[in-house]
């Protein structure tokens, strides 16, 4: 046999068991003997034998009698299994609680006659020798326990069942079986996250039809299948479910775990979800409800359910009654929702462990049993009968919610959950959006009765391809009318916001003017002070300075710079003082005083000729006092420099250290910004209130959950790096500089590669590290995603790790390098590039596109944010084909976008706002950035600003299709003046012919071409003026002054029309022009540029 025994397991177990028995507490006390009997029952999954024997042998053994006496623990079995249990002969515990071992090999021949009489002698002579302990409930079939029951009837014991006693002992679980529950919960985490909630969304996606017993056959199937990747990290053998998974829906709804998933097709309202996985024996349970356009009614429902679960589980603490805790729980709901009081379930939970239901341990309200540490509870919250208002038909009209999970009772603290998969509203609840308006759909209908293929495939692909241009067509009309909403409601909330936070005035800390000497007796007594020479005091930070023959203390705060020259002679120093004005445009220094006097500069000259007898000359004093004040100035702005980092940073508070062996944690990552210059790598550890990154120097990093703004996780899908970004609320100090990112993040791969190596695609090696580092990936992500998810439990969902939609990123430039911006839920980051860029989308009051023209290449985007005194942020240069894209993304997270053609100057537009947001905001606020916020009806024909294509020609009554034809390849240029155009007709296009040559041949064209083509061309101009008689002695006159070779002047007909016909018949007549002048110019085009 390949299988081992433990025995240290055995003899431990063995002893708990002796140890209790001994105490002779409850039903303990009336034992004389214990027979365990465990036949051949495949139908039978758990019983309390088979867990008896799990529990101390660590394997179920089939035929097989276990008997505890007073003095012994016999076994009987057949040949193999006494082989497999031989080890437990030599007796492990020396204390001698647990007696010696009798191993009795099963005799086929006498029917097993003498070892019955052994056991049966074993048994008398256990202390009174007339009780027998027993599981009444557990009678398997076979000859061989027919035969043993039959010689029990013989001795007439008296039984005493002992399932509940048995059941409180085996409940609190040791460290070694609390990590195969947590493996066990992990995977039932994963098999709803990861495979059913996947599969039910994409059946919601793809309106299709699947039955609740299919649905949960797949998940049956995912398990068996060893292939899987869902099971991945754990021995695929031992994997087994606890139940066949139930799977409800459509109103038919029962709470318990022995109901069987019918036959009916998934309904797209409240689908109730349950499974549980078994681990090499030991159990494990989820429960979630998905909602599927739930009223807000029933959303609020389910969060109190939510919240009544983490209820109970903050109370189920080692020593306290699981009475208690039921009770506790009821009395919230009669408190919050006394209308559930009907509707909720009769108990919440119940211990697991080998066996998958404890009847014993039950959080209801006639369970007096105590919770222990190491016990773990299947805690479940639902309600039924639930009616929904404005359900889409009659089965969801009924709706239940269920919620469960598997939890581990912890002593002094509330239970910790074991399924993390998440559970708020916003992770289970599906909103369908309705695209299609009543007129669409009658559109649609009109074109199904039109098409002959009534049937068919072409019926079908007729109305995807027709619902995709309808969708197309109306997106950007429902686009412009939400960011018109968003344009009004932001004005308003900023101004509101303005106003309100004007009232709180910030005062602003003013610093002491720096002192260099408090008293008088504390200045220097030194030689050189009183023979008036330069003294510098390191220790005050101070100079003195002659002045006037009086010795003249200047603290190294007051000196701006300094200088030394040497000229002939003499050498020069020359100190220059701050005083008012002296900075100005930068922070200047407050003044108590402004209108005192103020020293300017300062200059003294000493010679460079040693006199005779003297060592050194006078000159050198002035250079040493040059060198000591440029020192303590350096030495004061560096203290300046990392006190003003200080002065704005909130004090943190301290890092509770976690003693416990389990701390989530993640080893060998390196932390950016580094610590010190070079790059070291440590260790990422989770505790009670935060985050310890610990270098392999020993230098700390300590991040508190409660000042982390986003926790960030980027796989290392497309990138050479995997990593965990934390963006936090208050900057930390490390490395002598605030920092408002760490990240902590390990390479995968190799980022460098080797050009001069010869690679070859079939190359052994290659194919290898390609393999190995395919499988460093893959482990790298489950272990980072391990480390989020516990993170995430241990926080009770207090953090949360999100991660970048890859496929929704965009290229652009937040700093010096082109890189990859990608939308999280909450902000737009990048990761990878340092610094990071990290802008949070709460933030944001508007973006603004700059440079948006068809003639470049990309374009910039400008974060405006609410914080109207927080610098604006800009990514430059994003590709112009990634414009919709953006626009698109920003309008989904309902941020209001503007654009414009020119770069703006943001510093004194924010200026503007702020110093008068009153007047900014009743001057239309933020609708001068927006082109189409007003003025949309109006015609601009002949706005020099308008350079878009203007389709309908100015004119409404005008439009055929005639005009389309004639005139739409120069409709572009339709308000361009006549004196640009004539400047473009100078170029190489019209060479070979003069200007009145030109006009001379188009003039001919024309009346050759008679009256009705003219009157054709003048109405696809767009004048609309074609049978006017004005019009056309106009034409006549304007020819005949071309053919002279003149300007045409205005008429004087011109000022007795209206503006509006004004301007139309001028942007009519320069169209004919235009036509004429260019099918004139091809008649001077060489060969080749007329087939061009």
């Amino acid at each position: 046999m390949s299988m081992k025994v433990d025995k240290d397991a055995f003899y431990r177990r063995a002893k708990l068991l002796y140890s209790t028995w001994k105490e002779k507490e409850a039903l303990w006390a009336k034992m004389d003997a214990f027979v365990c009997a465990v036949g051949v029952d495949e139908e039978v999954v758990y019983s309390k034998s088979t867990a008896l024997q799990a529990w101390m042998l660590g394997y179920e053994l089939t035929d097989t009698v276990i008997v505890l006496t007073e003095d012994s623990i016999l076994f009987l079995a057949s040949k193999k299994k006494i082989e497999f249990l031989r080890p437990l002969e030599a007796n492990l515990d020396t204390s001698k609680t647990v007696p010696d071992i009798k191993l009795l090999t099963r005799d086929k021949e006498d029917k097993d006659k003498k070892n019955f009489g052994r056991i049966m002698e074993a048994i008398k002579g256990s202390k009174g020798g007339k009780n027998l302990g027993v599981f009444a409930k557990d009678k398997f079939p076979g000859a061989f326990m027919d035969l043993w029951r039959d010689s029990l009837k013989k001795e007439s014991f008296e039984q005493v069942d002992l399932t509940s006693c048995f059941g409180y002992l085996m409940a609190p679980k040791e460290e070694t079986e609390i990590s195969i529950v947590k493996k066990a919960a992990g995977l039932s985490s994963d098999i709803f996250s990861k495979y059913l909630k996947e599969q039910i969304m994409d059946i919601i996606d793809g309106d299709k039809k699947k039955s609740h017993s299919k649905l949960c056959k797949d998940i049956e199937e995912q398990i068996s299948n060893k292939e899987s990747k869902l099971l991945a990290n754990v021995d695929k053998s031992a994997v087994d479910m606890c139940y066949p998974p139930i799977i409800q829906s459509g109103g038919n709804y029962k709470l318990k775990f022995s109901v069987v998933s019918d036959k009916e097709n998934l309904h797209f309202g409240a689908i109730v979800c349950s499974l549980g996985v078994r681990y090499k024996s030991y159990c494990s349970n989820i429960v979630r409800t998905m909602l599927v356009d739930p009223s807000q009614e029933v959303q609020d429902l389910y969060t109190y359910l939510v919240s009544l679960e983490d209820l109970i589980i903050a109370k189920l603490q080692a020593g306290t009654k699981l009475s208690d805790v039921y009770h506790a729980a009821i009395e919230n709901v009669k408190k919050e929702r006394s209308d559930l009081m009907d509707k909720i379930n009769k108990n919440f939970g119940f211990a697991m462990g080998i066996e998958f239901r404890e009847g014993s341990l039950v959080i209801g309200p006639n369970c007096e049993m105590k919770a222990k540490k190491g016990m773990v509870f299947n805690v479940n919250v639902g309600v039924t009968g639930v009616s929904q208002k404005g359900a889409k038909d009659s089965k969801g009209k009924n709706v239940a919610l269920f919620i469960g999970d598997t939890v581990e009772v912890k002593e002094g603290e509330g239970g910790q959950l074991l399924t993390g998969s998440k559970k708020k509203v916003k992770n289970i609840a599906i909103f369908l959006k309705d695209d299609d308006s009543d007129d669409e759909k009658e559109n649609l209908d009109n074109n199904m009765d039109m098409d002959p293929m009534n049937y068919g495939r072409g019926t079908r692909r007729g109305a995807i391809m027709d619902q995709k241009l309808r969708t197309d067509s109306t997106t950007e009309q429902k686009r412009k009318q939400h960011q018109k909403d968003l344009l009004a409601k932001m004005n308003a909330e900023a101004l509101q916001r303005l106003k309100e936070g004007k009232k709180e005035d910030d005062k602003v800390k003013v610093r002491k003017a720096p002192v260099s000497y408090k008293t008088p007796g504390l200045l220097p007594k030194e030689p050189e002070v009183k023979e008036l020479k330069i003294y510098v005091d390191k220790k005050y930070e101070t100079i003195i300075m002659p002045i006037f023959g009086v010795p003249v203390p200047f603290h190294i705060a007051t000196i701006k710079n300094i200088s030394s020259s040497v000229e002939g002679d003499y050498t020069y120093l020359r100190i220059n003082f701050f005083h008012p004005g002296a900075s100005i445009g930068r922070d200047e220094p407050r003044y108590t005083n402004p209108e005192a006097t103020f020293l300017k500069e300062v200059t003294y000259r000493s010679t460079n000729i040693k006199e005779p007898g003297e060592l050194t000359a006078p000159s050198l004093n002035l250079n040493t006092a040059f060198r000591l004040i440029k020192d303590i100035q350096k030495k004061y702005k560096t203290r300046e420099a990392e006190e003003k980092e200080k002065a704005d940073l909130v004090e943190q508070d301290s890092l509770h250290i976690s003693s416990a062996k389990g701390n989530p944690k993640l080893k060998d990552l390196y932390i950016r910004p580094n610590i010190v210059q070079k790059r070291l790598s440590g260790t990422l550890e989770s505790h009670t209130n935060g985050f310890r990154y610990t270098s392999i120097r020993g230098d700390k990093v300590d991040i508190l959950y409660n000042n982390i703004k986003h926790a960030l996780f980027q796989p290392c899908d497309g990138e050479m790096i995997i990593l965990l970004h934390f963006h936090l609320k208050n900057p930390i100090m490390f490395g002598k500089k605030k920092q408002q990112d760490v990240q902590f993040y390990t390479e995968v791969g190799e980022i460098t590669t080797d050009l001069g190596k010869h690679q070859h695609m079939h190359d052994r090696d290659d194919l290898a590290a390609e393999q190995a580092e395919r499988e460093l990936r893959h482990k790298l992500k489950q272990g980072f995603k391990g480390f989020c998810e516990k993170v995430e439990a241990v926080t009770k969902g207090a953090l949360e790790f999100d991660s970048p939609f890859r496929d929704l990123g965009f290229n652009g430039v937040p700093h010096r390098e082109t890189v990859l911006l990608q939308p999280t839920s909450s902000c737009l980051v990048n990761l990878t590039s340092w610094p990071p860029f990290v802008t949070t989308l709460e933030d944001v009051e508007l973006v603004h596109f700059e440079r948006v023209q068809l003639s470049l290449k990309n374009f910039d985007m400008v974060f405006i944010f609410k914080d109207y005194a927080k610098k604006i942020s800009m990514v430059t240069a994003i590709p112009m084909t990634m414009l919709d894209h953006v626009k698109e993304w920003l309008n989904s997270c309902d941020i209001k976008y503007t654009e414009g053609v020119q770069s703006l100057n943001w510093g004194k537009i924010m200026k503007t706002i702020v110093d008068d947001p009153e007047g900014f905001f009743d001057s239309g606020g933020w609708n001068f950035l927006d082109p189409e916020s007003d003025g949309e009806d109006e015609d601009d024909d002949d706005s020099d600003e308008d350079e878009t294509f203007n389709m309908s020609g100015g004119d409404d009554d005008g439009d055929s299709g005639e005009e389309s034809d004639s005139d739409e390849d120069f409709s572009d240029d339709s308000n361009i003046s006549d004196e640009e155009y004539s400047e473009e007709l100078d170029s190489d296009e019209s060479s070979g012919k003069d200007w009145s040559d030109l006009e001379a041949e188009a003039a001919e064209d024309d009346r050759d071409r008679g009256d009705g083509e003219g009157e054709g061309r003048s109405k696809g101009g767009g004048s609309g003026q074609s049978n006017n008689p004005a019009a056309r002695r106009e034409k006549e006159r304007r020819d005949k002054q071309r053919e002279k070779g003149k300007s045409p002047k205005k008429h004087k007909s011109d000022k007795n029309r209206t503006p509006e016909k004004s301007k139309r018949h001028k942007s009519g007549d320069r169209d004919r022009d235009r036509k004429r002048d260019r099918s004139g110019s091809s008649h001077g085009k060489s060969p080749k540029k007329s087939r061009r």
